[in-house]
């Protein structure tokens, strides 16, 4: 991640990511940390989240960890304590695992949501900014995605979100703190777990085919995707964090790149990449899913200058190397 995404001295700031032994967290994380940052903490209870991501930051002096879960008001008390920033990463992702656990992912995404919303307020926090998804828009047919037209939920997981959207506008109207939320659109990039029941699509594809091992395609696999690499919400985070726009401010965004593909695309992307002719096994459509992703990034490059780097086929090809060095 060799871009930079602020203008502002770090070194005098200290930043809260939960969820930051995650995926998105991590990379969040490590960019504040390398910019120097006076101080990184990160709260995660390592259900999603691998020490192999703290390995990473722990190189670095200004990292601390709390191993801590947010359904705890008391611990995001103690997180937040002397923090300037919160980038709140941490959730339950996967719309059917929502499906089959709808009360684990209430009280974790919304629960654990008021709580660190809660100890932001109580701690001064100067800003905050958070992970909403595209999964809001549910059955809202309309592309590309804009951010003032959203539908029906199709899943306890997109469900969840859209509750967070409304506590942070109410947090924001009612204790004055300075918020944002951001919507990914299928994000993805080096350490991704390829692993779990509920796996990403991009890194499940590589080492499936890297291991010539049974791989699935839900539905024809036309729907499409928004595919967005790790380094623009990261850009997005750190620009959303530190910016001094009061008009960007209780706000949610878009984070994508504005081009979709097909699953299709991205399975003949990979097996091309990686010189391979392992077909897949094609299955049910999964319920939940929307059957086509676009986004309308313009709210976010007005207020923020986000300005999408690594552009999908780019991106592929740095995460697929990434998977080669883990399964090669």
């Amino acid at each position: 991640m060799s871009n930079i995404f602020h203008t502002k001295d770090l070194s005098g700031s200290s930043f809260l990511i939960t969820g930051g032994a995650g995926f998105i967290g991590s990379h969040i994380a490590e960019y504040l940390l390398k910019h120097g940052a006076k101080k990184v903490r990160v709260l995660d209870n390592l259900v999603n989240g691998f020490q192999s991501n703290l390995d990473i930051l722990q190189k670095y002096s200004a990292f601390e960890f709390i191993d801590g879960d947010i359904r705890s008001a008391d611990t995001c008390l103690q997180a937040c304590a002397g923090m300037d920033y919160v980038s709140h990463q941490a959730a339950l992702g996967s719309v059917p695992r929502s499906i089959k656990e709808p009360l684990y992912f209430t009280e974790v995404n919304i629960g654990g949501f008021a709580n660190i919303l809660k100890a932001s307020v109580d701690n001064n926090i100067k800003q905050f900014v958070y992970a909403s998804s595209s999964s809001v828009y549910g059955d809202e047919p309309t592309l590309p995605k804009q951010e003032d037209r959203i539908g029906n939920c199709l899943s306890p997981y997109a469900a969840t979100k859209k509750t967070n959207e409304l506590y942070a506008q109410v947090f924001a109207d009612v204790y004055g703190i300075k918020l944002m939320g951001f919507r990914y659109f299928n994000i993805f990039g080096p350490r991704q777990d390829p692993d779990g029941a509920y796996a990403a699509v991009i890194p499940l594809f590589v080492k499936h085919i890297m291991k010539r091992s049974e791989v699935f395609i839900n539905g024809d696999g036309e729907q499409t995707r928004d595919f967005t690499f790790i380094d623009n919400a990261v850009q997005v985070n750190i620009k959303g964090m530190l910016t001094d726009n009061t008009e960007a401010l209780k706000k949610v965004y878009n984070v994508a790149v504005g081009e979709n593909f097909s699953v299709n695309y991205l399975y003949n992307a990979c097996t091309n990449y990686l010189n391979s002719d392992f077909a897949a096994t094609y299955r049910e459509p999964r319920a939940g899913d929307i059957r086509d992703s676009l986004a309308d990034i313009s709210l976010a490059k007005k207020l923020l200058d986000y300005q999408p780097g690594k552009k999908f086929k780019a991106g592929l090809e740095e995460t697929i190397e990434y998977f080669k060095q883990q399964y090669g």
